[in-house]
């Protein structure tokens, strides 16, 4: 038998029964289409995390007080053996080879005061480096400048949420706010940066390092983040990073967290997380591989007849079987196909209504959720092919 003319009966015999045919590939359109919504939410809120940790670079390097294999870091109130990191620690780090820029992190919680306002917000101490080591921008005035930190002067740059809170309108250059029980001057307003990690980095307010010890009672700082050549591997710099601070430390009692590390550890869980919610889409998938056995098992029982004058009009019986087959596949094509449709459509929609919601369908995600509706196809209507081949022809004569 001739490919079209096989092509031919296969696409005969779906749309001879449309209503049953149609409700049968609507199973599998409804099954692929949640496998690609809901991959595609997934890869949309997977792209969207990465990009939140890549805005500040992939050559950051975190250096945090107390080793995370024996505990990590110390709980607040409760007493430590760990060495807190010092301003000390973040100028050594600075000659190291291939780092760019250091800058340490005091953080804290304090009431701002200006311009008749009052405002509780998250105060961080760094130094100068801050901008190049997190790719931030200032929108105006100037950053903090590179002073010595046991005379640094008493600056603030502002965040753009908390000039607009504190200001308005007006002009913040020149002007002083009290911070907890300290003053300062306003030099400078960072262009906006947005959230990172439930953090409004717009909503903050930056002093010298040495000021924010002074301000918060630290003896040490939170953190020291570097900035490394790009290019050159960050476990190199880390290295040399871990051998400085052991020299300076007498032993391990810090932990290095590379950008690298970090993403590759977040790209598997997200990875995880979008193959799990796609498994739960699949779920409809194996209803609609069902509805094709159904369908295709009560086709061979209505069709006895016809398969009864193939074989004795010749066909082979690998002929009866690819009929079938074909038969079955055409439906889980096409439905494949629908459900291809649907779920961009809905993806898109739901984009177009809630555009923070970040939605993403790879063309790789629609290669392989078509393959698959083909791939159920198949698997479905083995069992009712087969028995189709097996009818005894002179058996199957009699039915007509």
């Amino acid at each position: 038998m001739l490919f079209a003319d096989a092509l031919q009966l296969a696409l005969r015999a779906v749309t001879a029964q449309r209503l049953r045919s149609f409700l049968t590939l609507l199973g599998i359109a409804v099954g692929i289409a949640a496998v690609i919504l809901l991959t595609s939410i997934g890869e949309g809120i997977h792209r969207f995390v990465l990009g939140e940790f890549t805005q500040f670079g992939t050559n950051v390097i975190g250096v945090h007080p107390g080793k995370t294999k024996t505990g990590g870091h110390p709980p607040s109130g409760l007493p430590s053996s760990a060495r807190p990191l010092s301003l000390d620690d973040a100028r050594s780090l600075e000659r190291l080879a291939n780092v760019i820029a250091v800058t340490p992190i005091v953080r804290g919680n304090a009431e701002v005061e200006g311009n008749g306002r009052t405002r509780r917000t998250l105060v961080s101490g760094v130094n100068a480096n801050l901008p190049q080591v997190f790719r931030s921008t200032v929108q105006s005035g100037q950053f903090l400048p590179a002073d010595d930190e046991s005379s640094a002067r008493a600056f603030v740059v502002l965040g753009s949420k908390l000039r607009n809170e504190l200001f308005g309108s007006e002009n913040p250059l020149g002007q002083r706010l009290r911070i907890g029980g300290l003053h300062f001057r306003v030099i400078g307003v960072m262009a906006p940066k947005g959230q990172f990690l439930g953090i409004d980095l717009d909503d903050t307010a930056f002093i010298p390092a040495a000021r924010a010890q002074e301000l918060f009672n630290r003896e040490g700082v939170d953190e020291i983040n570097i900035a490394a050549v790009e290019g050159v591997p960050s476990a190199l710099v880390a290295s040399a990073i871990k051998e400085r601070m052991l020299a300076r430390h007498g032993r391990e009692d810090f932990t290095i967290i590379t950008q690298e590390e970090m993403l590759k550890t977040l790209s598997n869980i997200l990875n995880v997380l979008t193959m799990a919610v796609g498994a739960l889409g699949g779920i409809s998938l194996l209803v609609g591989g069902v509805g094709i056995v159904t369908i295709m098992t009560i086709a061979v029982a209505e069709r006895t007849g016809e398969i009864g004058l193939l074989v004795a009009l010749g066909a082979p019986r690998r002929t009866i079987l690819l009929l079938f087959l074909g038969e079955a596949v055409a439906l889980s094509a096409f439905g494949g196909f629908l459900g291809l449709l649907l779920g961009f459509g809905l993806a898109q929609a739901i984009h177009f209504a809630l555009p923070a919601l970040p939605v993403h369908t790879p063309f790789s995600f629609v290669l392989l959720a078509e393959g698959v509706a083909i791939a159920i196809g198949l698997a479905a209507g083995v069992l009712p092919a087969r028995r189709a081949a097996r009818l005894d022809p002179v058996e199957a004569l009699r039915t007509e």
